[in-house]
């Protein structure tokens, strides 16, 4: 099932026009959102293929049959949330069934968490791009020796300068266990001309995962401990994957724009912070919603990069302590009512299938 076909049906009871442009904080050349509600054809709602939403390729325009719909409106989910209080410019349609749906019917403390804390995911997310953009990976990953030290006297030295400074090579070297230390090991090296068959400190220097033991036989005193820090070899690679891994997957787009102003956010995703605390604030205090923003400017500033990073965050962390007050003093309901919704969901779907089997 597509859009098209949804149009083409007749199915659709409410479609609008969402995200930058119900907000008011688009620009030329922002996209056009489409966000809406259909509903199932008896037949079809009744057998085995319910299809609980319907998107097209690049996911900005979604419908969600009216079963799902109410699912998300009961966890004060935001995005539908948005949809019951869509600037009147903004709708494209809206079926007479569909104006028994008013936002201040489930409007509760559940956006506490559904707006703020995905804000504060967001200003998470901030900090990570910021310090990916601050602190690049380099192309090449780190080996298993640049995590691993020897001792010298009562310090430790970089296992391959140690190497270098005594004229010794890998190959030459032996490791093998010292009970009861984790991660620790007696580092043996070999006379060249009455070899051990050591198999040096790793497989391969460049690939290896972790240090390779040799046998050592009977006797042999360790010229020195070797240390490997195995959880810092494992955090290091861990940041290296992820670096990667985002600069694979990145909005070229965004990320250009990101340097571009040079203050090293996204500030379109800060934009997004500011704008869902706002609008959490208000829904504390007033019980409403309000989609369309009054604060356009200020919005679009943080959109040019007009802030520092710094400051940004200093403020939206200022912004969340006031919306935990704001919902610890508000007088909302804990959570919408389910009963009064599923009997609203119910009523509506009987009149619809009524009215299409006439």
């Amino acid at each position: 099932m597509t859009i098209s076909d949804l149009r083409q049906r007749g199915l659709i009871l409410f479609e609008a026009i969402s995200g930058s442009r119900a907000y008011g904080t688009h620009l030329p050349h922002s996209d056009t959102d489409l966000k809406g509600v259909f509903i199932l054809p008896e037949t079809e709602f009744y057998g085995l293929d319910y299809v609980p939403q319907v998107a097209n390729e690049t996911n900005d325009e979604v419908f969600y049959e009216l079963r799902r719909f109410v699912e998300l409106l009961l966890k004060n989910n935001p995005t539908v949330l948005e949809l019951l209080g869509t600037p009147p410019d903004c709708v494209i349609s809206r079926h007479p069934l569909f104006a028994a749906f008013r936002a201040e019917d489930f409007l509760s403390k559940l956006c506490r968490q559904s707006f703020a804390e995905y804000a504060v995911a967001q200003i998470r997310k901030a900090r990570g791009l910021n310090k990916k953009i601050n602190h690049p990976e380099p192309p090449t990953r780190k080996s298993v020796l640049d995590f691993c030290y020897v001792t010298v006297g009562a310090g430790a030295q970089p296992v391959q300068l140690w190497l270098a400074h005594h004229g010794y090579s890998i190959a030459q070297c032996g490791l093998a266990n010292v009970p009861h230390l984790t991660d620790l090991y007696a580092l043996f090296v070999e006379d060249k001309k009455a070899p051990h068959g050591y198999r040096g400190l790793v497989r391969d220097p460049e690939t290896s995962q972790d240090v390779l033991l040799s046998a050592v036989p009977k006797g042999q005193e360790p010229v020195a401990y070797l240390s490997f820090n195995r959880n810092g070899y494992s955090t290091y690679c861990r940041v290296f994957r992820e670096y990667h891994e985002w600069v694979k997957k990145r909005n070229a787009e965004r990320y250009e724009n990101t340097v571009q102003h040079g203050k090293n956010y996204d500030a379109k995703n800060m934009l997004h912070v500011f704008r869902l605390l706002q609008m959490a604030e208000e829904i504390a205090l007033t019980g409403q919603l309000h989609v369309r923003r009054p604060n356009r400017d200020f919005l679009l500033q943080i959109r040019r990069g007009e802030f520092e990073y710094e400051t940004l965050v200093e403020q939206a962390e200022a912004l969340v302590m006031r919306v935990e007050a704001a919902f610890a003093a508000s007088n909302l309901p804990e959570a919408p009512d389910k009963q009064a919704a599923e009997q609203l969901l119910i009523r509506m779907r009987q009149d619809w299938y009524s009215a299409a089997s006439r």
